[in-house]
Formats: C-alpha cells, sequence, structure tokens
C-alpha cells in the first residue's frame, strides 16, 4: 500500500487530488486509517476530467507494464516492484488446518523461498505496520479471524538454498554464517531482562561466530526459548530448502557429518520444542529414513502426490492466461503450455514459473529456461545407474510414452544406488515427472503411471544425456559439433562421416551386444538429433519393422534408417557381410516406404553389424 503523498508524486498531481479521488471512491482499494488514505500498489489514475496538457486526448496512455520477477524472493519487494501472482490464500489454508510442523516438498524454482518469505511478512512482530503489504491480497479478504494473525509472532527464519559446498568445513562455516545473521535479527535480546545472563552469554557466542558445531546444533531450540520468554509468545520457526545441504553431501562424500548435524539441529527446534508456534519446513525430498525427523509424530507432509496445498507453489492456468492477458501475449497461450505446463500437484495441473517468467520476460522465447537454474543432480545420478530396463523406458518417455512405476515418497538421495526403481520417485519430486494416474498401495507407496511433463523438461533429459556421453566418453565433443554442424550446413557426407563416428564409439561404450546398447544409442541419438529429427525404433513400414527411423521436420535434411544386427565370433569378413546384408534388407523390406510416403527424397540408409567389441558400418 502507498500513501497519498507517494501516489501523488507517482502519478504527477498534488495530494489534495489524490486525497479527492480517495474521497470520490474513485480509487478501488484505498482504505483509510486514521487519517490518512492508504492506496494498493497496483491502483491505477483514474480520469479527474481535466486536461492538465492543454490537450484533449482521445485515448489514455498505455500504462507502463511491472517487470517479472525473476530471482527475487524478497515478499515485500516482489510485491511492491513487481508483477505478483497472489499466493497468500496459502496463509488461510494453513491457519484452517493449523498443523505444528508442515513440510512442503516441491521441485527447484517453483516458489517455496518466495511463499516463505510471504509467511515470514505475515506473521513476525515488527516495528513497522506490515499489513500494508496484505490490505490488497486475497488473504486480507478472508476476514478478521485470519488478520488477527497478522504480525503477531516472533520468527526464526532460516534459507539453506545457497549452502552448495564441496566439503563438510565450507558448509558447516555457511550455515554458522547463516545462523550468525538470524541471531542478529533478535538483537533485542542481549537487552532483555527476561533473558538469563548465560543465555545471553550463548547468543553472543553465535554472534561473535565463537560458536562449536555443538553449540550451532542447539541454536534453533535456545533462540525459539530466548524469543518465547522475551515476548511472551512462542515463535514461527521456518526452515527454507532444508535438504539442500544435504544434497551436497551426497554427491561431495560428507553426507554422514551433513545428517548428524540437520538431524539434532531439526530435532531441537521441532520435536517436543514447547516453544514453537509453528513449523514450517521446505524442500525437494522428505528425506524421512534418514531419521533427521525420526519421532517428530506433529509433522505434516505435503508432497506433490497430495491435493493440499496443490496450487501455491507454480502457476495455474488461470494465474498464467491472467499474466498473458496483462502483457498483451495471449497469443502465445499454446506454446508456453506445451512447453512450461503439465506438472500436477495432487490434481492442479501445474506451469513451472521460473519458465513462465523467463518466457515472457524475454520475448515470448521457448527455450529450456529450468536448466540453466542449478545442477541436475538427480537426472544424472539416474543416468550413471541406469540399467537397461531404465534406459529402455527412458527411451519411451522421451518419445512421449508412460511408463508404470512404483512411487515411495520417502526415497532418499543413496536409495538410487540401492534400488535402481527408485529413479522414477526421485525423478517425479524432482520435477522431471509427472503422474496422470495414480493409485494409492496399503504400503503407503503409489503404482502410477509416469510420463515427461512438457516440451521444457523433454530438452532437459536430452542435454543431460548429451553430457553423460561426452562425459563417459561415449562420444566425443568434436563426433557432436560434426553432427551439429552437417546438419546446419546440410552436408550430406559430413553427416554421414559424423554418423559413423558415433555408432563406432557408441558400439564400444555400451559393449556390443548388451541389450542396453540399442537404447543407449537411440537415447545418444534423441539428444543429438532430435531437433532435426522424429526418432522413432521398431516400427513397422514396406514389409517388416525397422530398427531405427529418423524423419526430418524439415524437407532439407536427409531421412535416415538404421538396420542392426549382431553375431557372436565373426572375423572381419563375416562382420563384412552381415553388414552387407543388413544395409541389404533395408532395401528388400522396403524400409523406406513410410519415409517416401511422407515426401522424403534424400535418404541415408545404414547397415550395422557388430561382434563382440568389432563393429563394421556399411553405407549408400
Amino acid at each position: 500500500m502507498k500513501t497519498c503523498k507517494e501516489v501523488a508524486e507517482m502519478w504527477k498531481v498534488t495530494e489534495r487530488t489524490v486525497t479527492a479521488f480517495c474521497k470520490s471512491g474513485k480509487i478501488p482499494g484505498a482504505v483509510k486509517n486514521g487519517k490518512s488514505w492508504e492506496i494498493p500498489d497496483h491502483a491505477k489514475k483514474p480520469a479527474d476530467g481535466r486536461v492538465s496538457s492543454g490537450k484533449y486526448r482521445k485515448k489514455p496512455v498505455p500504462e507502463e507494464k511491472k517487470r517479472l520477477p525473476i530471482g527475487i524472493s524478497d515478499y515485500v519487494r516482489a510485491q511492491s516492484e513487481y508483477y505478483y501472482v497472489d499466493k497468500t490464500l496459502l496463509i488461510k489454508e494453513f491457519l484452517d488446518q493449523r498443523p505444528l510442523v508442515s513440510l512442503f516438498t516441491r521441485p527447484r524454482r517453483f516458489g517455496k523461498t518466495l511463499n516463505m518469505d510471504m509467511l515470514r511478512v505475515f506473521f513476525e512482530i515488527s516495528d513497522e505496520d506490515t499489513s500494508i503489504y496484505f490490505k490488497d491480497k486475497a488473504i486480507w479478504k478472508c476476514g478478521e479471524a485470519y488478520r488477527l494473525h497478522q504480525g503477531k509472532y516472533p520468527v526464526i527464519f532460516l534459507t539453506f538454498k545457497d549452502v552448495k559446498f564441496s566439503s563438510w568445513d565450507a558448509t558447516i562455516d555457511k550455515i554458522r554464517s547463516l545462523l550468525q545473521a538470524e541471531f542478529g535479527r533478535h538483537q533485542e535480546i542481549l537487552e532483555s531482562e527476561r533473558i538469563a545472563k548465560y543465555e545471553k552469554e550463548y547468543f553472543a557466542r553465535i554472534l561473535d561466530g565463537s560458536a562449536t558445531e555443538v553449540d550451532l546444533t542447539s541454536a534453533l531450540e535456545k533462540l525459539s526459548k530466548m524469543l518465547a520468554e522475551h515476548h511472551g509468545k512462542p515463535p514461527v520457526i521456518i526452515i527454507d530448502e532444508y535438504d539442500t545441504p544435504i544434497q551436497e553431501g551426497y554427491s561431495k562424500d560428507f553426507y554422514d557429518e551433513i545428517i548428524g548435524f540437520m538431524r539434532n539441529l531439526f530435532s531441537g527446534a521441532f520435536k517436543d520444542n514447547k516453544n514453537l508456534s509453528y513449523g514450517f519446513l521446505t524442500g525437494i525430498l522428505r528425506i524421512a529414513q534418514e531419521s533427521i525427523f525420526s519421532g517428530l509424530n506433529n509433522l505434516t507432509v505435503n508432497s506433490v502426490m497430495d491435493e493440499e496445498y496443490g496450487s501455491y507453489f507454480g502457476f495455474t492456468y488461470p494465474e498464467v492466461h491472467e499474466m498473458l492477458e496483462y502483457y498483451e501475449m495471449t497469443d502465445k497461450e499454446q506454446e508456453l503450455k506445451d512447453w512450461y505446463n503439465g506438472y500436477l500437484f495432487g490434481s492442479t495441473e501445474i506451469y513451472n514459473p521460473w519458465s513462465v517468467i523467463n518466457y515472457i520476460s524475454k520475448g515470448c522465447i521457448p527455450q529450456a529456461y529450468w536448466v540453466n537454474t542449478g545442477k541436475n543432480e538427480v537426472l544424472e545420478d539416474v543416468l550413471k545407474a541406469a540399467t537397461d530396463d531404465i534406459t529402455e523406458r527412458l527411451y519411451a518417455l522421451l518419445q512421449g510414452g508412460r511408463v508404470i512405476a512404483r512411487i515411495d515418497q520417502n526415497v532418499v538421495y543413496r536409495s538410487l544406488s540401492e534400488d535402481p526403481a527408485n529413479v522414477y520417485s526421485l525423478l517425479l519430486v524432482a520435477g522431471y515427472l509427472k503422474t496422470p494416474n495414480k493409485e494409492l498401495q496399503a504400503d503407503g507407496t503409489y503404482l502410477c503411471e509416469v510420463s515427461v511433463p512438457n516440451r521444457e523438461i523433454a530438452a532437459v533429459y536430452k542435454n543431460e544425456i548429451l553430457s553423460h556421453l561426452l562425459q563417459m566418453g561415449a562420444i566425443s565433443r568434436t563426433t557432436a559439433n560434426k553432427i551439429a554442424e552437417s546438419l546446419y550446413a546440410n552436408d550430406f557426407r559430413k553427416l554421414q562421416q559424423a554418423i559413423t563416428e558415433y555408432l563406432d564409439k557408441s558400439v564400444s561404450y555400451y559393449d556390443s551386444g548388451a541389450e542396453g546398447f540399442y537404447h543407449g544409442l537411440t537415447l545418444g541419438l534423441m539428444a543429438l538429433m532430435d531437433n532435426q529429427y522424429k526418432i522413432k525404433s521398431n516400427r513397422e513400414s514396406g514389409d517388416g519393422r525397422y530398427d531405427i527411423c529418423l524423419i526430418p521436420r524439415d524437407e532439407k535434411y536427409p531421412g535416415i534408417i538404421m538396420e542392426l544386427k549382431s553375431e557372436a565370433g565373426l572375423d572381419e569378413k563375416g562382420l563384412e557381410s552381415l553388414s552387407e546384408e543388413a544395409l541389404n534388407q533395408i532395401h528388400d523390406i522396403r524400409y523406406d516406404t513410410e519415409m517416401h510416403s511422407d515426401g522424403v527424397e534424400r535418404i541415408l540408409r545404414i547397415g550395422i553389424a557388430f561382434s563382440g567389441k568389432k563393429v563394421k558400418i556399411k553405407t549408400e
């Protein structure tokens, strides 16, 4: 909310004029607080019947559009300076249910930090009147029962979203500095007559950075006690992205240290803590099996599978439609939907908020914005642990298919190596899959159909598959570049050479006749060429079923058909003969029928024969 003076400066009129607007009801949402008027941040200047320039304007001057809040997680700033999608009804839903401790698990960049900061501003006691940041929001219209909670609690707020270090020493140093900063927000404790001397001494150790690791494990418990004593009311504790350092610990080999520390830190904060009004945590995974929340029977978990709070993390269709109308881009609605919609939180269909605001702010250029917001460690781990069955299913998912999988919400990072079948649970909670259909089982798991949500996530998969192939030596950067360059230049011969190089390396990498070779080969081709080709496998065409077919999306590219054959114990002559047989089969069984019917004239036919580690590739 703004004052009359602030609005007068913005609209270039006098304060008296703004006051007159308010009195006459020309500014919707304006409210009188004592002797002063408070005006909504988004209020538009009403026509006052006068012409200040001396010229009559038939059309109003278009208003300057608000900027989109890319990377803004400060609620006060986001709702006042940027286009803000109102998520304050999250507060109402919480106050209606009132669980003591709530854990929200959602993928990264789905608005968790901004929502937690919104909760902080709403609940926290402050010297300023923070109700002005909510009076034009949906929560304020819900009635006095909800407004009574505004600004009435001390709040402890920590976000671990930036705790990403390669060692335990660096991680604990960062956590120490976060606790130091949070204690610094509550220095009234040092002057309080209600706080014992030994408690102030502990407080001072946190502030000056001399606290030991053991001291730090008690920080939330002791700060909540001191705040309750000073204010006469237990605090709200908010922990954002609690599992970010845990994920780093898993990938950087200090897993046991971070798990042990977090277990003690959270136990003091949330388990049998009488100095707690409410607790909120956010993260990607629940991590229940790690006993971080051991014995915490007052924890309510809200995951992507649950109906509650489904619409508060990410954007719903009405919110996206309204945003496109505001920025006059409704003609891009279908493209935006294809690329960034498709997530299901409970039964609510959700758009990726990070990608939506980047897409609009970049002039509606569709690309994988989400992939650039951080490492895709979960997907990296999946590719490293992929069995032949998982590789085959990844291929099916990338083709737009659905896979039946058992989803366990208690899956943890280390469970991937223990049971590769957990990949689908990890991919779902991390935002790489959606569940169009699910059925709850007696053991608390779900039997689900899973699929790729949208085109952006398909692009993320392909990018990570290519990175994995490059990293593991299945393909060289030179070969990948040669394929890209030949496609760009429409160089048929260079493309043929590049594919031959790729196949040669792939056969060695995938250990020849292993079942995973075929699907790994196809995944690699999708990562390299899917923008230019529709890639199909094992489909009927002519008088049989081809192995791999790449149908060009543009007529300037040639079609590509591959037939694979293998036989153990062949010498060079036998291998040559088998590759010739594979090539001839493409002609004899008329595998190119489908392509010809699609109008493709130039076709590259490739016969591939392998025996053990040996490969022979025959082309026309």
